[in-house]
């Protein structure tokens, strides 16, 4: 089984060394795009408790800089909200998903709980991105904490 990748999932062409897709290597300094090690990658956007508002900022250069280093997919962990009918975070990104704030980068999305194991959904998604099938497997009846992304 492929090892599921969940920080550094980039190398700094300048140095060689791991780093993350944004920001610069901390080894080097490099501001350079880097070269991705993996087609998927995780993105937690409720470390650090930002507002709604600073997540859909901090998704948007998640997905800018996905995109121009050539991932696959995302999987975006937003949380579901303790009020129990989802989060600020979730349907703010569920609002910019549907409004197509994305368009332009992101093929298609599933939101986590149309993705329960042996689903339609999961299917589709496996189906398009084989590579997501160890991410997606340890939710077996969904998850509607996060969203999966597909870039284009």
């Amino acid at each position: 089984m492929p090892k599921i990748q969940r920080t550094l999932p980039a190398e700094c062409l300048e140095c060689g060394n791991p780093r993350p897709l944004m920001g610069h290597c901390t080894h080097c300094g490099s501001t350079d795009l880097p070269q991705a090690l993996t087609d998927t990658v995780v993105i937690n956007l409720e470390a650090g408790g930002p507002t709604a508002e600073e997540a859909l900022e901090r998704l948007t250069q998640h997905v800018r800089a996905a995109s121009e280093a050539g991932i696959r997919a995302l999987i975006v962990i937003h949380g579901y909200g303790s009020s129990g009918s989802g989060g600020k975070i979730k349907w703010v990104v569920r609002d910019a998903l549907e409004n197509n704030y994305f368009s332009d980068r992101v093929d298609e999305y599933y939101f986590g709980e149309d993705l329960a194991f042996g689903s339609n959904g999961y299917h589709a998604v496996i189906k398009r991105r084989s590579s997501l099938k160890p991410h997606l497997s340890q939710f077996k009846i969904g998850n509607a904490g996060m969203t999966v992304l597909l870039m284009h």
